[in-house]
């Protein structure tokens, strides 16, 4: 099961309802994502991509088709079920940082540790959220709350909090979108070097075309249908 693919996305169409009348967002999507792998998809606004990402962290459900992540379709899974899934297997960082104002950096971090492992003593997770922000840069910024901190920085703690449970699958949705192409660099050359010493698989919607090229395969949404492109120019 250790070489299998982290994900399997097979036959996915999404649509929802607009005013009585289904409209089509994904059609026919596969998708095969292996352990450790670092994948982009790229493709204009209002193509799909996002609601991908949705599909896979089961924040939506598939119309058709189904989606297996570790070897679970998530497509099977209830709410209550798929929290708990997604708590133990998923990290996400958004593009907009949504991190909790009236807590620390380290606080925002070591929150989602004990929200995954909550029989997890307080000493520990504040051990590992301080060396998770340590491994992002932030190890002297551990009591700044987020108004104290820069639109990188915050980010960094958005990483740090994605990747502290050490998920088997990141997904990123846009995670450089609202910085500057200085810290932008800073932040993904910190998630590609932290997921890939954690073996964790990264799933990342972007447009920037170069930060694409960097990633080990490449996929293009245009209309709702999904096709590799890794290679082609």
């Amino acid at each position: 099961m250790a070489n299998s693919p982290i994900i399997i996305a097979s036959k996915v169409d999404y649509s929802v309802d607009v005013a009585g009348k289904p409209l089509n967002i994904l059609r026919a999507v596969d998708l095969s994502v292996n352990p450790a792998e670092v994948v982009a998809i790229v493709g204009p606004s209002g193509s799909g991509k996002t609601s991908l990402l949705m599909l896979l962290a089961g924040l939506e459900r598939a119309s058709a088709g189904h989606i297996q992540v570790g070897g679970t379709d998530i497509t099977k899974l209830d709410e209550d079920a798929m929290a708990v899934f997604r708590r133990n297997t998923l990290g996400i960082v958004f593009q907009s940082f949504h991190l909790i104002p009236s807590l620390t950096a380290l606080d925002n971090v070591g929150l989602a540790l004990e929200i995954a492992r909550p029989d997890m003593k307080l000493s520990d997770v504040r051990k590992e959220a301080a060396a998770a922000l340590d491994a992002v840069g932030l190890g002297k910024r551990l009591d700044h709350r987020p108004s104290a901190l820069s639109g990188g920085e915050q980010q960094r703690v958005g990483l740090a909090r994605a990747l502290v449970t050490k998920p088997r699958l990141l997904l990123a949705d846009e995670p450089t979108g609202n910085l500057d192409q200085k810290s932008g660099a800073v932040v993904v050359e910190l998630m590609f070097n932290l997921a890939r010493q954690n073996g964790t698989a990264v799933v990342m919607i972007t447009h920037d075309a170069h930060l694409a090229e960097r990633t080990d395969r490449r996929f293009t949404m245009e209309q709702g249908q999904l096709t590799e492109t890794t290679g082609k120019h």
